[in-house]
């Protein structure tokens, strides 16, 4: 087990800020972004124009993503791999995905293995190890926190 333990922190976000001319005629999705340590996971891929998927879409949709963030049900063909960022349009897997592995070990969640799905690319980014109370109360907060 590691001695470094991250703190994950959310906050609404969105692709383009203000000012950005690129929000004009492009969906400018607002979601939740997952800040590690201070730092955003958006912002640290954000070459691969990929959103994170928690907060933003339909409740239902929203309230799957939780159950799998929270290992409540495992990802239908991932298993415990799950969909991290996702399409900014449509939140569909079909487009391309960045996916994580989740573990929990006792009062410890690890997200390892981040992969870049369409182009099979492992990602240079994480581990993350995250206090499970904590962790818990952070993915739960991200119902409806961006967009509807």
């Amino acid at each position: 087990m590691t001695s470094i333990i991250n703190v994950l922190e959310t906050q609404p976000s969105s692709r383009y800020d203000e000012l950005d001319p690129a929000q004009e005629g492009n969906k400018n999705t607002t979601f939740a972004d997952l800040i590690i340590d201070g730092k955003s996971l958006y912002q640290m891929l954000k070459r691969h124009d990929l959103v994170p998927a928690l907060g933003w879409g339909t409740e239902e949709n929203q309230k799957q993503m939780i159950q799998y963030f929270l290992l409540k049900e495992p990802h239908e063909y991932l298993y415990y791999r799950y969909p991290i960022l996702v399409c900014p349009w449509c939140g569909d897997e079909e487009c391309g995905y960045i996916s994580v592995k989740v573990d929990r070990e006792e009062d410890v969640v690890i997200w390892k293995d981040f992969m870049l799905e369409h182009k099979n690319q492992p990602l240079n980014i994480g581990p993350f190890y995250f206090v499970w109370e904590n962790y818990e109360k952070v993915i739960q907060g991200t119902l409806v926190m961006g967009e509807q």
